[in-house]
């Protein structure tokens, strides 16, 4: 089955839905772990665990319902408009229309400009994140989709609702000052906490954002943020996920992320005093997390569980890549669609040794196989120019 049909039959599946589902971290929704949690932080924490790592999904039983995740959402919109990119066909087009729609009425309220957040109530370690509260990553995501669909449209609402997050980023989150050239943004209103790849997906919207609005302020903020996360990249390359105690692990996606990130301010005409950085981290994630036979590995020591957002953004970000990743981009979207694709038009979870969770969620996985398949079909487009 060629990469295009899969592709198809993925937005068939999602369309059917309604791009609505179940979430790996929606075990909160459910009213009888409301109510036998009582509050509790760390009550939540386990039954939210519990839920994700049942081997079979149980939702039903515990009266979650499927829902429309923004960030899923987003990824979709942004998908279909690649699509479009590579087939200019009426019903793609209407598929963004449509999903814009959702994203208007599924904004955060009360906020100094757009922004989103999950269906569903999040409890950490460190702070409790109500439904809808709105994150730097799902609204960056989002205005990273919104943005490329103005490039391909031309029509100025997505370009508007997209100008309207750099008010959320500027006004609404904290800062973590390191020192009169760096901070980093939060990734809540609520938390003061630092993660890089919430922090550089951030700048590298507003980075985006600055060539349409020429707001200095606009600039500044991207470049201190990302010179915030520069700095503490590692020697060899990576970056830990954030630089608390207890979230110094070095994974996949967020790495790619990362990278991805960076990529923005190259493309957007700055910045290439990070280049040698840059590249070093680009060799890192190339040669720590993928076996001979594109495997994604979770960690850069270890391999499972191997979940889908893994490939997905590898195929994202290798695609950008151009000839040079070539090969390590097919050989990951091989691997994904032999070992996660269902062939019925949905993909799969996560690997574990021994098993596989089979479990169709609707934003964790379909939005990202989809996002990672139409990054791939745009970019061989690309080629063929």
């Amino acid at each position: 089955m060629t990469i295009t049909q899969i592709t198809k039959d993925l937005a068939t599946y999602c369309k059917s839905h309604k791009y609505a589902g179940y979430d790996p971290y929606d075990g909160l929704n459910s009213p009888f772990i409301q109510l036998v949690t009582l509050k509790n932080k760390y009550l939540r924490i386990v039954a939210t665990q519990c839920v994700r790592r049942f081997p079979f999904n149980i939702r039903p039983l515990l009266g979650i319902k499927k829902g429309e995740n923004p960030k899923g959402i987003g990824l979709f919109l942004g998908g279909y408009t690649k699509l479009y990119a590579v087939d200019p066909k009426e019903e793609y087009k209407k598929e963004v229309e449509y999903l814009f729609t959702r994203l208007e009425a599924l904004q955060s309220k009360g906020y100094s400009g757009a922004c989103w957040g999950y269906n569903f109530d999040w409890q950490s370690r460190t702070f409790f994140r109500p439904e809808g509260t709105p994150t730097i990553v799902n609204s960056s995501f989002i205005g990273h989709a919104l943005l490329d669909a103005y490039e391909v449209f031309k029509e100025e609402k997505y370009l508007n609702l997209a100008l309207s997050i750099r008010k959320f980023l500027l006004n609404d989150l904290h800062r973590t000052k390191l020192d009169d050239e760096s901070f980093c943004f939060s990734y809540t209103p609520v938390d003061t906490g630092v993660v890089h790849n919430a922090n550089m997906l951030g700048a590298s919207l507003l980075i985006r954002l600055y060539k349409h609005c020429r707001e200095e302020e606009v600039k500044e903020a991207a470049l201190s943020a990302l010179s915030y996360s520069m700095k503490h990249q590692r020697e060899d390359g990576s970056w830990y996920y954030a630089d608390t105690f207890s979230e110094k692990w070095i994974d996949s996606f967020h790495t790619g992320f990362n990278l991805e990130a960076i990529r923005w301010f190259f493309r957007e005409g700055f910045c290439e005093e990070y280049r040698e950085a840059y590249e070093k981290g680009v060799t890192y994630y190339a040669e720590n997390f993928f076996l001979e036979d594109g495997t994604p590995k979770y960690y850069h020591n270890k391999t499972y569980p191997i979940d889908i957002h893994a490939p997905a953004q590898a195929v994202v970000f290798f695609s950008g890549e151009g000839d040079r990743y070539s090969e390590l981009s097919e050989r990951i979207l091989r691997w994904m669609n032999s070992n996660l694709y269902s062939g019925k038009g949905w993909y799969y979870f996560r690997i574990n040794p021994g098993n596989v969770n089979k479990i169709s969620y609707m934003r964790w996985t379909q939005s990202w196989a989809f996002h990672g398949l139409t990054e791939y079909l745009r970019a061989q487009k690309k080629e063929q120019k």
